[in-house]
């Protein structure tokens, strides 16, 4: 039997705390637009061009939150990247490693990655 399972990620579930707070500091980070619905009062999701990122303050607690990386965000300049982030004063766990990516956090404590495809 051919797998009806598609070969795609339809979308990542981040958790937050604050879900209008959560939704600002994304859309900054993201330079999009933070406007839309907030299905249920505590979902948001991002407006991305291919896998969805799901801001959900219903699943969040502190054992919720991500520990490692669940995913990463695209970059086509690593340093920039970077420059960014700190200039945002961003929460920075680690340095740019092997001129690739970098981890950091978000207001929710959430263990994230910027990585140079």
């Amino acid at each position: 039997m051919k797998s009806p399972i598609q070969n795609e990620v339809g979308a990542i579930f981040v958790p937050v705390r604050d879900i209008e707070k959560a939704r600002d500091w994304y859309c900054d980070l993201l330079g999009v637009p933070a406007d839309g619905d907030i299905p249920g009062g505590h979902l948001y999701v991002l407006p991305m061009k291919h896998a969805r990122v799901v801001l959900d303050s219903k699943i969040y607690s502190d054992e919720a939150v991500y520990q490692i990386p669940a995913f990463h965000f695209n970059t086509e300049d690593i340093e920039a990247a970077y420059t960014f982030m700190e200039e945002k004063e961003v929460e920075l766990v680690t340095d740019i490693q092997f001129d690739h990516f970098f981890n950091f956090k978000d207001p929710d404590g959430n263990l994230l990655m910027i990585c140079q495809c």
